[in-house]
């Protein structure tokens, strides 16, 4: 697959498709979806393959995120400790590839998943954790200490925590009647009031394959809710006396162009595929893996104001239809169970806003910023941060659902990026320390840290009603809604982002 482009397929027939695999109760509740099986696919559950019967089985492998503990690791370290972290993330991506393609041997075999699965996995990590210990010692830096504890992973249950069915991963043993769960609630640090639904009814799931494609990992029909069933739950800050009131909106296009890659530069710089899971862009065009700031500076952009060169990106959001794109067989996509027709937005808005408390000050230039957590769904919510909703009904928002929108209504993804910087750095080792969360009930920033522009990104979809569509994901996170993410990095020129703030601070609406 070339890594900035993919053939485009839009057809009535695969909306048609897609639409009729839900049927909607008048409460909101899901009857036997299956989101991922193709027309002629027949259902498991209707065949009584013996697969669903089974209890208890592994659904995906839980490891401790070695790389959320690492907050002070000397710069001089930093490449070689990221190198690292991306190489754990490949050993699990590895267990789960294994995990999937062992289903048979582990049912027969209690002890098959814990003994050539799980502890090899604990081995490899340990050997790396103790790798990060002596470069960051070499650096004149001190590990953590309890490192070696996050080197032993889990296996987590099918239908614990709305994982699918043991089976659905497997291309030779499909299975139904994945568990829904009850909502994993807010992470108690994100704008916006956000809910999990619980009252939804799990429906069935079968693991059924496209285009030759292992396409059952995810995402089970309760990460699904009917948006009509959803209480209003937005609430924001009052501005006070001094607020920042203007707004400064950049237009950097829909990525018509289709630039996509596996790569993440600001968590695994110089490593390729590692995401492990497919990324659009919009903004920068020089971005991928191995991309130096002076690359991002000299880069085109697709950005209507030429001195906004900054990248920004997102998973890639697919429809669940069995039709291959052509990244089938590559990295980041079919080789990391990520298939599907991917959705070119309807629209996308990126607009920096500011501070309900006072004034907001320029962001440095080559800032980084990741809002959400790719792997939430294991590392639970505390990071989450991505919310999703509908047209016409934005004051719901939803963190660990999708939403099913009525006729006529599109799919809305939004993320508020981190508003507070620490005045000092462009980046952490964590990626996250230096900058922080604005109080979700005053709207202030946390001691020791400033306002800058908060950047608010709303992509639209026009994608068929119902559980059809899911975002890319590293393969043990199921295509769990919680698990979605932005990245962003402040390539504006100096003298442009000096005119955002000012602009904001003045209360103006510019472009």
């Amino acid at each position: 697959m070339g890594r900035t482009s993919r053939k485009r397929r839009s057809s009535l027939a695969t909306r048609m498709t897609v639409a009729s695999a839900a049927l909607l109760l008048g409460g909101g509740g899901l009857v036997a979806v299956n989101v991922y099986a193709s027309a002629h696919e027949e259902n498991p559950a209707q065949r009584g393959d013996g697969a669903q019967q089974q209890q208890q089985q592994v659904a995906t492998i839980d490891c401790p995120d070695v790389g959320n503990g690492l907050s002070d690791v000397p710069d001089a370290a930093r490449s070689e400790v990221d190198g690292e972290l991306a190489t754990m993330d490949s050993q699990i991506t590895e267990s789960y590839q294994r995990l999937a393609a062992s289903r048979d041997a582990a049912a027969r075999d209690p002890q098959f998943v814990q003994n050539s699965i799980l502890q090899p996995l604990k081995e490899r990590r340990s050997n790396l954790i103790d790798r990060i210990g002596l470069e960051i010692s070499r650096a004149g830096g001190t590990a953590p200490e309890g490192m070696k504890d996050l080197a032993a992973c889990t296996a987590r249950s099918a239908g614990t925590d709305g994982s699918p069915p043991a089976g659905s991963a497997a291309p030779s043993a499909p299975a139904d009647g994945g568990q829904g769960d009850g909502g994993q609630g807010d992470g108690g640090q994100q704008d916006g009031g956000q809910q999990g639904d619980g009252g939804q009814q799990g429906g069935g799931q079968d693991g059924g394959q496209g285009g030759g494609q292992q396409n059952g990992n995810g995402p089970d029909a309760s990460d699904f809710v009917d948006i009509n069933s959803v209480q209003p739950n937005v609430n924001k800050p009052p501005n006070q006396q001094a607020a920042s009131r203007g707004t400064f909106t950049t237009k950097c296009g829909r990525n018509e162009n289709g630039k996509f890659n596996p790569d993440n530069v600001i968590v695994a710089p110089g490593v390729s595929n590692g995401a492990h899971h497919m990324h659009d862009y919009v903004g920068n065009q020089a971005n991928d893996a191995f991309a130096s700031d002076d690359d991002l500076a000299n880069g085109d952009t697709s950005c209507r104001n030429q001195g906004d060169k900054s990248t920004y990106y997102w998973p890639v959001l697919r429809l669940q239809n069995g039709k291959d794109e052509n990244d089938a067989q590559a990295d980041g996509g079919g080789k990391d169970q990520n298939v599907g027709e991917i959705q070119t937005p309807a629209s996308v808005t990126l607009k920096f806003v500011g501070n309900p408390t006072g004034k907001v000050v320029a962001m440095p230039r080559f800032l980084r910023i990741i809002t959400g957590d790719a792997k939430a769904f294991t590392n639970g919510d505390a990071n989450a941060n991505a919310s999703w909703s509908c047209t016409g009904f934005e004051d719901r928002q939803l963190k660990d659902k999708y939403p099913i929108c009525p006729e006529g209504s599109k799919v809305v993804r939004s993320f508020k990026f981190q508003s507070c910087w620490d005045g000092r750095n462009t980046d952490s080792a964590n990626h996250r320390t230096h900058v922080a969360f604005a109080d979700p009930a005053s709207g202030a920033c946390p001691q020791g840290f400033q306002a800058i522009p908060q950047l608010q990104q709303r992509i639209v979809y026009d994608v068929p009603p119902g559980p059809g569509f899911a975002v890319d994901s590293f393969p043990e996170q199921l295509h769990k809604p919680v698990t979605d993410h932005g990245d962003f990095i402040n390539v504006f020129d100096d003298g442009l982002m000096k005119r955002v703030a000012n602009c904001i601070n003045r209360g103006q609406r510019c472009t």
